[in-house]
């Protein structure tokens, strides 16, 4: 986008002088958290729920955010206003901030708050209308005692890995099993099936990141009488769904019709799926922080 203006620490800059140094420990190791929030019809959707979480993250990893949540907030309406959006994606990162080339963190001063809103189309548009395949790929989740899947990072290498193979077999996206073989999440969503009417989704012990999107979803299923709950999952119970989608703040709700191969239910965005996505929708239009 020409014109672009994106905030880093206090000030706005043009897309071509938006720059961090190349001594930050977010570009060196990864060492930092972010935020994908989306904004809809000039409001910015459960913008309180992702700055939380952003600061959770922070704090799971020592690292002290130099603006309030209030601040960062008003930081994020004020970088919409800037870029004159009503619809955006807005990406909020958090780095260590400066350092040496040494790993440790305490050799950093500032860490850096920057914010990026523009546009995103994480799918083709097709594909929210006739469902998408994925297949189930070698590289697992990360262990909660290694990187806890719960953090969102900079460092997504983990989910990167299963993206390429996502892309070596075909298709957009892929299920990643945590370490004991039970289903955890894909690269970028979480992953939802429904069967017998009774809505079910990993729990947040076997991998999967603590979705706003998901979340949301669970709310609008019990406001609408369905039964939710959180089982340990595996590929045959995938495999035997009646319907299946996935939802993250870019992708909103996606159908799933087909996985390794196995055709889900009658091969096309379920009955319920439908129900739901209607009304998320309608949930994205009339709630969040006015720009």
């Amino acid at each position: 986008m020409i014109g672009m203006k994106i905030f880093i620490d206090g000030k706005f800059y043009s897309e071509r002088d938006a720059k961090i140094s190349v001594f930050d420990h977010g570009l060196l190791y990864g060492d930092g958290v972010f935020e994908g929030i989306r904004a809809y019809n000039g409001r910015v959707f459960k913008l309180k729920d992702h700055i939380e979480r952003l600061f959770y993250s922070a704090k799971a990893i020592l690292l002290e955010i130099p603006m309030s949540p209030q601040k960062i907030s008003q930081a994020v309406l004020e970088t919409c206003r800037a870029n004159k959006l009503r619809d955006a994606y807005i990406r909020l990162v958090v780095t260590r901030g400066v350092g040496t080339l040494g790993l440790n963190p305490k050799s950093c001063g500032r860490p850096s708050v920057i914010i990026i809103a523009g546009k995103i189309q994480l799918y083709p548009q097709e594909l929210y209308a006739k469902g998408m395949d994925i297949v189930t790929v070698p590289t697992t989740r990360n262990l909660h005692s290694a990187l806890n899947p719960a953090i969102k990072s900079l460092n997504y290498l983990n989910n990167i890995l299963a993206k390429i193979e996502a892309n070596n077999a075909g298709v957009e996206e892929a299920v990643m099993l945590n370490a004991e073989g039970f289903v955890a999440e894909c690269t970028g969503d979480n992953l939802f099936i429904i069967k017998n009417g009774e809505l079910l989704t990993p729990p947040l012990s076997a991998g999967a990141l603590y979705g706003i999107t998901r979340q949301t979803v669970i709310e609008l299923a019990r406001l609408a009488g369905m039964k939710v709950s959180e089982p340990n999952l595996t590929r045959y119970d995938l495999f035997n769904a009646d319907e299946c989608f996935l939802t993250g703040t870019g992708a909103e709700i996606m159908p799933v019709i087909k996985i390794d191969g196995r055709v889900i239910g009658a091969g096309n965005p379920g009955r319920l799926t439908r129900k739901l996505v209607e009304e998320y929708h309608a949930l994205t239009k009339m709630s969040g922080e006015p720009i």
